[in-house]
């Protein structure tokens, strides 16, 4: 059994912000979503990747990928 790892404040917003960023980069590459024969560049908007970089920096994780994935996978079963 797993435990889930309590968090700081700004690291479950770091945490919060890499899902968000997340779920938009994989809705930018469902190419199901259009027309069929169609296909787009994934789009991620700046605005959700600054807001992933400022909660990263803000918890103290900016280039600290390995501590952030490990934060990640210790905070719950979606992670």
């Amino acid at each position: 059994m797993t435990t889930a790892a309590v968090l700081t404040d700004h690291e479950r917003t770091a945490v919060q912000a890499y899902l968000r960023l997340l779920h938009t980069v994989r809705a930018g590459l469902d190419t199901a979503a259009g027309p069929p024969g169609t296909s787009r560049p994934p789009v991620v908007p700046p605005s959700v990747l600054a807001e992933a970089d400022r909660a990263l920096e803000s918890a103290g994780l900016a280039g600290n990928e390995e501590e952030f994935f490990r934060l990640l996978r210790g905070w719950g079963p979606h992670a």
